[in-house]
């Protein structure tokens, strides 16, 4: 049994941090500040993806089916692969269109004390004669937790609850509270349209680490079994934060799509889902393996 805790956090403060995503370095060291020293280093973080609260409808090729309100706010049931990743791409595809889709995918800033924040909630006006004059639309942070025992998951409720994450949480910013929390085993998962396919490519849902200042990190090269070259593809610098340190990371940028090369898809989307490569702890290399096919974007 290879099980993982996904989690779902609503933000009540305004958060001053990475703008793309809370990363799984943030979310551990908030868990370490109320998990004991010998749970919390068996702990694996995924990044954080930011969600809004809004009315959806199930992609393709998610096992369910319909419209559903507010889908952004909770975690729906998890039965294949392609289901775990409804929230965790930061296109929004299950928004409805009849939703300000353009609006929802670019989040809203606010200066807080001279610093840039991601506000907590999206606050648009309304046409004249509507029932009401604005819409709000809070916003969630999706994520989820593996560990190398297997007595340390599911973390309890309360251990969950009222994390804060990024800059100045003194003053309150950052401050989420637990919406909704499940766990899912990988290996009971339906990864039938993965084995009805021959063909495949893969989606970087979080960047690829290729060097690392980190200490005794080692420098990688692309997987074999991606068909791409380094030149080939968009890269980023990003950062990890360890006991006040900043060491900088090499990576490819998430969101690229390259071939997948290999022969063992299922073990590969598996492995993918529990992120590959350098500083896998901390929410960098997950990939989403997908079939080569006109419907499967």
């Amino acid at each position: 049994m290879t099980r993982i805790q996904q989690v779902h956090w609503e933000f009540i403060m305004d958060y001053l941090g990475h703008p793309y995503y809370v990363s799984g370095n943030a979310i551990l060291h908030a868990l370490g500040q109320h998990l004991p020293y010998d749970s919390h280093q068996h702990l694996y973080a995924s990044h954080g993806v930011f969600v809004p609260g809004q009315f959806g409808t199930f992609p393709e090729e998610h096992s369910q089916t319909g419209f559903q309100p507010y889908l952004g706010t909770g975690l729906p049931e998890v039965d294949a692969y392609a289901d775990l990743f409804l929230h965790r791409r930061a296109a929004h595809a299950w928004l409805l269109d009849s939703r300000p889709r353009d609006a929802l995918n670019t989040h809203d800033i606010r200066v807080q004390s001279g610093h840039p924040a991601l506000a907590h909630e999206t606050i648009m006006g309304k046409p004249d004669g509507a029932r009401k004059q604005q819409q709000t639309t809070k916003w969630y942070l999706n994520a989820y937790l593996h560990a190398d025992r297997d007595d340390i998951l599911p973390l309890s409720e309360s251990t969950l609850d009222g994390l804060q994450f990024g800059g100045k949480r003194n003053y309150g910013y950052g401050t989420t509270r637990l919406k909704d929390t499940q766990v899912v085993d990988l290996d009971a998962l339906d990864y039938s349209r993965l084995r009805a396919s021959k063909a495949f490519h893969l989606e970087l849902v979080t960047p690829f680490v290729l060097e690392s200042e980190y200490p005794n990190a080692h420098d990688q090269a692309v997987p074999w079994w991606w068909q791409a070259d380094r030149t080939e593809l968009r890269e980023r610098q990003e950062q990890v934060l360890e006991q006040r340190e900043v060491y900088t990371l090499q990576t490819i940028d998430h969101g690229q799509v390259v071939t997948y090369e290999g022969d063992r898809p299922v073990e590969t989307a598996k492995s993918g889902v529990l992120r590959v490569g350098s500083h896998s702890k901390y929410g960098f290399g997950e990939l989403r393996m997908k079939p080569t096919t006109p419907q499967s974007d």
